[in-house]
């Protein structure tokens, strides 16, 4: 654990279960901190992420080393938070905002943005339900641990997935929001068709949702397709490259979504990805050069443009090396890292 009396900029992470901000925070910190003096904070981290004891935020001294310090929070919860540190323990703070919501935000939420010094978005479209000034930063990919894996086969043994066959892979929550049920219906079409083909939903799926999974998985047992259309459980955000380096083809099928990290970092280990035109999709895949979009819940589509690409195997190579170079230009976790400590400097330069 660090002392906070060195730490210039904050970022909390209050929330115990692995989600797509977590993944943010554990990705960026260790980066950032090679530049400016920051550490997250929150119940459960890795150890390789800068951090301060959540007990330390009370006691910590009022003053940072550059007077005041910034508080980058994520969530409601920790734009509270930094509320309650600056306006009851008195601890000098500029407090950011960075959001990934794309839907009308409720009063108490309205109430909390107005109150930050600095706001981020993450894409565009989220820009548009703030109501007030906002920086796009785009979500960024790690290059090198996303990257493409040079031997397949090989990888996919040890992972006891198929060494031949193209293999289709979903990752994430499993829930209707996040379109499980559609990827599955259309996969159920697609295999019909590809007996040499594999998909994989790879996730968890929490207390309300568990009936959905088994529903789905049942659905799987009648068509006789558990062997290749398979569940597998959530592995921790620091292992799920290698997964996607296992892959031919990612699909993204949510109904909503607030960003959506993971086309992203299927396309960095040289994955093309088929998503629907929600969350930040359309501004992450250069259509019929990376990917493809779809209609949010359309099953036909989503087996169309599977069952389109699996016939074209040049063309799936094409796209694979252009998911892989459209990453490197435009989507580098150092540039998000790199914009992010920009606006730190510029609060932290403030009286």
């Amino acid at each position: 654990m660090l002392n906070p009396k060195n730490i210039d900029v904050i970022a909390p992470n209050f929330k115990r279960r692995l989600s797509g901000v977590t993944a943010t925070i554990i990705r960026l910190v260790p980066l950032q901190s090679q530049s400016i003096a920051i550490a997250a904070t929150g119940p459960v981290l890795p150890d390789h992420v800068p951090r301060i004891s959540m007990l330390r935020l009370l006691t910590m001294s009022r003053n940072g080393p550059h007077g005041v310090r910034v508080w980058h929070a994520r969530r409601n919860i920790e734009m509270l938070a930094g509320l309650a540190l600056k306006y009851i323990l008195f601890k000098r703070l500029r407090l950011i905002f960075t959001s990934a919501s794309q839907r009308h935000h409720t009063g108490f939420t309205k109430w909390l943005i107005r109150r930050m010094d600095d706001i981020i978005a993450t894409s565009a479209k989220t820009k548009t339900y703030l109501k007030r000034p906002a920086h796009v930063i785009h979500h960024g990919i790690d290059t090198e641990r996303f990257s493409p894996c040079p031997d397949k086969p090989a990888l996919r043994r040890t992972l006891g997935l198929p060494e031949n066959g193209p293999i289709i892979g979903c990752f994430g929550r499993i829930r209707a929001q996040k379109g499980t049920d559609v990827f599955v219906d259309a996969m159920l079409q697609v295999l019909a068709d590809h007996p040499d083909a594999t998909a994989i939903v790879m996730g968890r799926a929490t207390d309300p949702y568990k009936a959905f999974e088994q529903g789905l998985i049942e659905k799987i047992a009648d068509h006789d397709l558990s062997d290749r259309l398979l569940f597998l459980p959530e592995v921790p955000v620091w292992e799920v490259s290698k997964w996607y380096q296992a892959l031919d083809l990612y699909i993204a099928p949510q109904r909503w979504e607030g960003f959506g990290l993971t086309p992203l970092e299927a396309m960095a280990t040289g994955c093309p990805a088929i998503a629907t035109r929600v969350g930040a999709f359309e501004e992450l895949i250069k259509e019929g050069k990376t990917g493809t979009l779809i209609d949010a819940g359309d099953i036909d589509s989503m087996a169309n443009a599977t069952r389109a690409l699996l016939a074209t195997p040049a063309q799936l190579r094409e796209w694979s090396q252009n998911a892989r170079a459209h990453v490197l230009d435009h989507f580098q976790l150092k540039h998000e890292a790199d914009a992010l400590i920009e606006i730190y400097r510029a609060q932290l330069a403030k009286p």
